[in-house]
């Protein structure tokens, strides 16, 4: 079956986490927009997106129309826009001041119960993103290895987010990165950016895959995979660019 658009998550699928494309990644999405439409969702801002992504790549203004980046598990959506050549904002569902309030304080009730108030933090431990807040434990800048020595089996996480699901049953919580959690409005994650992309590109679920280290169930990718879409598991951005290479017949 021919594919029309090939979708990843971020960190730890196409670079480290929180860190930049590395050299060979960038060439490869470059190649690979000149062949399919490319969506990237993940949990981080925009800004992050564009550090960790678009800073890297070098395609040309009309091959980046092919770029469809989801910030915030797909509660806001960039596109290319070459008469500007500038991104700019397709949508957002963006969080009301009241939801924010109420979220922050449930955040702060669920870290002080359980403990989860580190010694150490390396950045803010609870960020406002606009459609999604989310707390992480260690900070938003830790170092990789302190966030996956922190919660190797996933089980602190799943404890905040069931806390704080009970304290905020109006509103979507769930398990975001290795040491985090998010909150959108209820039923906005990773399928719902999923799903409005395919609509807006008038595609089928069988047109898309989706490639992603979160696919197991209660991971943050794994509603993309609950939807029917096809999906490939990977571990780290050099499985990643493996995938990319067999798409584009090339070693």
């Amino acid at each position: 079956m021919k594919r029309r658009v090939i979708a990843f998550d971020l960190d730890n699928t196409l670079a480290d986490s929180k860190s930049p494309l590395a050299d060979q990644m960038a060439d490869l999405l470059d190649r690979l927009l000149l062949r399919f439409q490319v969506c990237v969702i993940s949990g981080g801002t925009f800004e992050q997106f564009q550090k960790q992504l678009l800073h890297g790549l070098k395609a040309a203004p009309d091959t980046l129309r092919a770029l469809h980046v989801m910030p915030t598990c797909g509660t806001r959506y960039y596109r290319f826009d070459i008469a500007t050549c500038s991104w700019q904002l397709v949508y957002a569902e963006d969080l009301t001041a009241a939801q924010k309030t109420k979220i922050v304080a449930a955040l702060n009730s669920g870290a002080d119960a359980l403990g989860y108030r580190a010694s150490r933090l390396w950045g803010a431990q609870i960020e406002d993103r606009g459609s999604q807040i989310t707390f992480s434990a260690l900070g938003q800048e830790a170092p990789i290895a302190e966030k996956e020595a922190w919660d190797p089996d996933g089980g602190k996480k799943r404890k905040l987010r069931d806390y704080v699901a009970k304290l905020i049953p109006d509103l979507g919580v769930r398990v975001g990165g290795s040491t985090s959690i998010d909150v959108t409005k209820h039923g906005i994650d990773k399928a719902y950016g999923i799903g409005k992309l395919i609509a807006l590109l008038d595609a089928a679920k069988q047109d898309v895959i989706f490639v992603g280290d979160r696919l197991s169930k209660g991971g943050n990718d794994y509603p993309v995979k609950a939807m029917g879409v096809d999906c490939l598991a990977v571990s780290c951005w050099q499985d990643t660019a493996l995938v990319i290479q067999t798409m584009l017949g090339v070693t």
